[in-house]
């Protein structure tokens, strides 16, 4: 219960979580990116 009150609490606690948040947001748009990239050289005919 500490761990969360701290979390949410202290300045330390929430630009620990701006950052977890952070590094979520920035896998997911990766990946998306990365998804998108491989489709779209699979489509590709070859000449």
């Amino acid at each position: 219960m500490k761990l969360w009150i701290d979390l949410f609490s202290t300045d330390y606690g929430l630009m620990s979580l701006i950052a977890i948040v952070l590094i979520l947001c920035m896998g997911g748009f990766f990946l998306r990116l990365f998804l998108g990239k491989m489709k779209s050289i699979a489509n590709k005919v070859p000449e």
